[in-house]
């Protein structure tokens, strides 16, 4: 189990990343349930790669080796790139508008952002 600098186990629900990708899977789950019945297989892939990031923000913060941590903070970032790929999908399928597409876009490239700092915070602790 990894530790804080509190030495107290680590809680991923204190790191804002975790916090935006929570709202991510709510976000993804609203917007999959306007075309869920004419396209189910892509709404639950959508929403498997939302739950997906905050899902392995945790694992990864949960763990005591630095390096598993940042490797379930890249499968994070990978379903991340997944999901942005399926919100593009689903417009070009007509299934959402552009204005939701460019909020839900939005709100993954500012989780993304979060991510890659995550990433470079704890690259740099580990010397990697």
């Amino acid at each position: 189990m990894s530790f804080d600098e509190n030495n107290e186990p680590a809680n991923a629900t204190k790191l804002l990343v975790w916090q935006k990708s929570r709202i991510l899977v709510r976000e993804i789950y609203e917007l999959t349930r306007g075309f869920a019945n004419r396209d189910l297989p892509l709404a639950d892939q959508m929403r498997r790669a939302a739950i997906s990031v905050p899902s392995n923000l945790a694992e990864g913060n949960g763990r005591a080796s630095p390096r598993d941590a940042l490797q379930f903070f890249y499968v994070a970032r990978g379903s991340l790139s997944e999901l942005q790929t399926q919100i593009i999908l689903a417009m070009d399928l007509g299934y959402i508008s552009s204005e939701k597409h460019r909020c839900a876009m939005s709100l993954t490239e500012e989780t993304g952002r979060l991510l890659g700092g995550l990433i470079r915070h704890r690259r740099k602790n580990t010397g990697h």
